[in-house]
């Protein structure tokens, strides 16, 4: 049901007005990559949430995924509030970007963890998004960094019931809650009944049924991921986890993992 002007404003205001969280004022610095821009001035924010700075140089937020409206299958005014709130944070300041390798997106912008160098309050970005459930978490295999970090700000929001999480299209879902969310972005407890190898290939199954029930998977080009981390995919079975990324379409709806950092171990054996 569409939500009243007043709704959409008292929404607003809750999120602007939610008090910080002990821990969100202080950058975690031995998480952070290198500095790599320091002390530059953002002049823009585009619509799809890449800041623009003085000197022409486009920023991707690290770690974040903001709302997207009807592709989330959601109310669109939250996408257009997170975009106006990152605008309200960030333009006309002066900010500093934490960079690792690889630096780039395929689109040649700069993938960084904002600072605000000269704030005490709320010294970096991608916390201050979350902090207001404006963003989720989506943790890149190839840049793991303030992984703990991003997911605590998620979940303080999450409890607050801020920003999207007062709604049910960003509602953690149960294994057999993902009908029609396909091609959506999701993030999915239960407990893996089996985690099996096939092929170099991991499969976490969370149904009796693999060929109709959730499963996760892990492809054999990012084994070498959870290797690195001494994951074994096989130790996941008869936990309960959280799980997130795009649901496909495979016998039954699957996400495919691929970091150790898509798996949220909430009770284990």
């Amino acid at each position: 049901m569409p939500l009243s002007g007043v709704c959409r404003a008292a929404i607003a205001l809750v999120v602007l007005l939610t008090p910080l969280p002990a821990w969100a004022a202080v950058l975690p610095t031995t998480c952070a990559p290198t500095i790599e821009v320091s002390d530059v001035q953002v002049t823009r924010v585009e619509k799809n949430g890449v800041l623009v700075l003085v000197d022409g140089r486009a920023i991707h937020l690290e770690g974040l995924l903001l709302p997207q409206g009807a592709k989330d299958h959601a109310p669109a005014f939250l996408a257009e509030q997170a975009v106006s709130t990152l605008s309200d944070l960030s333009r006309g300041r002066t900010v500093s970007l934490a960079v690792n390798i690889p630096k780039e997106d395929r689109y040649g912008r700069l993938r960084a963890q904002v600072e605000f160098p000269q704030d005490n309050d709320e010294p970096w970005l991608q916390i201050a998004m979350l902090r207001r459930g404006l963003a989720r978490v989506d943790i890149a295999p190839d840049r793991r960094e303030c992984a703990e970090a991003l997911y605590a700000a998620e979940a303080e929001a999450r409890k607050n019931k801020n920003g999207i999480w007062t709604q049910s299209a960003y509602a953690i879902r149960t294994p057999d809650q993902l009908a029609g969310t396909t091609g959506t972005f999701q993030i999915v407890e239960g407990k893996v009944l089996t985690a099996n190898m096939k092929n170099g290939r991991a499969y976490l199954d969370f149904g009796a049924d693999w060929r109709s029930d959730f499963t996760a998977t892990i492809s054999p080009d990012d084994m070498p991921i959870f290797r690195d981390a001494g994951v074994d995919p096989r130790n996941y079975a008869g936990k309960i986890v959280r799980v997130r990324g795009f649901v496909d379409q495979m016998n039954g709806p699957e996400i495919e993992l691929s970091s150790p950092d898509m798996v949220e171990v909430i009770v284990g054996p």
